[in-house]
């Protein structure tokens, strides 16, 4: 590449990648009150204009800084249900401690930035609209790793794979949300085997 070609406007996606690289840094530190559009622009090395039109919000800016979050999150399906569904599930669990505990310097049970990003979807219908299809690419992998189970037939044909997902995912953020009592690997372990139980086959249930 030659030096005028180094010059000039940065392509999109490099702005993009330095805007959400600042921003995930100011969140993950100070939390979500400390997230500063303004900081983020002065950070990124661009005018707070070209990060309105992409982000107008704080809030539209927090969605997309988790979205960056989970991009790395995989769903593995070594072939045994009760192994990989744990591990999914702490996987959540991770993600959730991790926006609970941004911006805070010591322990503390409260919801934090994941109870923010709930109120914003609240605050902009178009926010909630990104989140809900943030969560629903997620979830849709989730949900197939639970339906190649039936396939296998290590959970019972006539399983209601959607209900079953609803209740370990729901079970999660109730304990965030609501409880303040922590999500980890044993709790996910706990929440997997209860499931599972329910959802295998009948004569494997038998045999538990």
């Amino acid at each position: 590449m030659t030096e005028s070609g180094r010059r000039g406007r940065p392509r999109r996606a490099e702005v993009d990648e330095s805007v959400l690289k600042a921003a995930t840094e100011l969140l993950l530190a100070r939390g979500y009150a400390g997230l500063s559009t303004d900081e983020v622009a002065e950070r990124a090395g661009i005018a707070k204009t070209t990060l309105y039109r992409r982000w107008p919000t704080k809030d539209h800016l927090a969605v997309a800084v988790v979205a960056r979050l989970q991009a790395g999150d995989e769903i593995t399906d070594t072939g045994d249900i009760r192994r990989d569904l744990p591990d999914y599930l702490e996987k959540i669990a991770a993600g959730l401690n991790r926006m609970r505990a941004a911006g805070r310097t010591h322990d503390d049970p409260s919801a934090g930035t994941v109870a923010e990003l709930v109120a914003a979807a609240a605050r902009h219908p178009d926010v909630g609209e990104l989140e809900r299809d943030l969560y629903a690419r997620r979830n849709t992998l989730a949900r197939a790793l639970l339906e190649r189970a039936v396939e296998r037939g290590e959970l019972r044909a006539d399983l209601d794979v959607e209900a079953l997902f609803d209740q370990l995912a729901g079970a999660l953020y109730y304990r965030v949300l609501i409880t303040g009592l922590p999500v980890d690997r044993a709790y996910a372990e706990r929440l997997a085997d209860t499931a599972l139980r329910g959802a295998a086959r009948s004569s494997d249930r038998d045999n538990a």
